[in-house]
């Protein structure tokens, strides 16, 4: 689907006329640009037109549009952060794909947490995640998140900083907790040399897929306010500090609707890898009602940008792979039943398969990735001082006819 359209599709879109679509344009509201070269007609974007139609919706209806907007709706917080204009991602203006080719993830947390690339870090500390996990129990018994929401408390009480709130700090903290993050997940105390790096040693992967690594981190680094980031910006709101609005992040991201739908494009792969081809499996996935995790996206109807990018790169470093190669043949088949393309929960699990990664990878890349993000909103919300509360329409039982009721005999 364009993000551009001419006049009178766009004016069926808001259904005006199109003296009304040329008002709203000099006003501001709705965005033209000179069509090809060989038209005279111009375009207009579609974002800007949805965006005033859903506004003209939400006054003729406040509550239908109020509950809508937790659904995919109407924008509900100022974010300078993430952009998505329906084909691209970008993070505060660069195509976050052409990031993920050509710059380091360290300069990537800056532009996210600075507004540019030359942030110096300091350097990590070389103490790691502790051993031990809630009650004694041995880290090495439970999942990541459990693992690393631990480390994060133990860290937090140890940080005689983590309450100092200024972007700067939060920016270090940041830093600091992403290597924690990295070490819970490599299984050591002192990670060496830098995040994809010391996950490239941990997983065995070869170091010429290290940059592969590095560009899932960036393309995984925000995504303006998804559930993960609404939270993180909820607990940053209440004036917690950056390890407790990572902690947060890490519990909505482990959910099944949201990073840890990752864990069942693996188990989707593993089923289909089994059948004799994958066309079948899918055929036969669908006539049963089964869905086909990892394909679709509400915000990119042409496709997610991230995952077409980081097949593109596994293609370009593992041309003959029979992994890729198999991935792929399942992404085609889905497309042809279904038109879908994948999304990057499907290209993580894809990357993870390629490389020969443990089983929970995809979720782990997306966590720690996506924790540029959750910083970069605290640092947002910090800012603003303001404190995220919104009201609910209540909708159950009236106090008065309770009350009467009572007073029956």
């Amino acid at each position: 689907m364009s993000s551009w359209i001419v006049a009178d599709e766009a004016s069926r879109l808001l259904r005006v006329s199109r003296a009304t679509l040329y008002a709203y344009v000099s006003r501001g509201y709705v965005r033209s640009q000179a069509g090809a070269a060989s038209s005279r007609e111009r375009l207009y974007s579609r974002d800007d037109l949805e965006r005033l139609r859903r506004r003209t919706e939400e006054r003729r209806d406040p509550d239908k549009a109020a509950a809508r907007t937790l659904q995919w709706g109407l924008p509900v917080l100022e974010s300078s952060i993430a952009l998505i204009d329906g084909q691209r991602l970008f993070y505060r203006g660069h195509d976050a794909v052409e990031l993920a080719r050509s710059r380091s993830l360290a300069e990537v947390a800056s532009l996210i947490w600075s507004g540019g690339f030359d942030t110096v870090f300091a350097p990590a500390p070389r103490s790691g995640a502790p051993r031990s996990g809630a009650a004694g129990r041995p880290a090495a018994g439970l999942a990541f998140v459990a693992r690393a929401q631990a480390a994060l408390a133990a860290a937090a009480d140890g940080d005689p900083t983590a309450l100092d709130l200024r972007a700067g700090n939060v920016a270090q903290t940041g830093w600091k907790i992403l290597h924690l993050l990295t070490a819970v997940a490599a299984g050591s105390r002192a990670p060496a040399g830098g995040i994809e790096e010391t996950l490239a040693r941990a997983w065995r992967v070869d170091a010429r897929d290290t940059g592969l690594l590095g560009s899932a981190l960036i393309l995984c680094a925000d995504h303006e306010l998804n559930v993960s980031s609404f939270t993180a910006r909820c607990v940053a709101s209440a004036g917690s500090h950056p390890y407790a609005v990572v902690i947060a992040g890490l519990a909505a991201l482990e959910g099944t609707k949201h990073g840890g739908l990752s864990l069942r494009v693996e188990s989707l792969l593993d089923g289909v890898r089994r059948e004799r081809t994958a066309r079948r499996a899918i055929a036969e996935r669908l006539r049963r009602g089964e869905p086909l995790d990892g394909f679709g996206h509400p915000l990119y109807p042409g496709g997610d940008p991230r995952a077409s990018a980081l097949l593109e790169l596994l293609g370009d470093g593992h041309p003959r792979s029979a992994e890729l190669e198999f991935v792929l043949d399942v992404a085609g088949a889905v497309a042809g039943a279904t038109g879908e393309k994948p999304s990057v929960d499907f290209a993580l699990a894809a990357l993870a398969r390629v490389l020969g990664l443990p089983s929970g990878a995809p979720l782990v890349l997306f966590a720690i990735g996506r924790t540029i993000g959750w910083i970069g909103h605290a640092i947002e919300q910090y800012a603003t001082e303001q404190l995220i509360r919104p009201r609910a329409r209540y909708v159950g039982v009236s106090p008065i006819a309770t009350a009467a009721a009572e007073d029956l005999p």
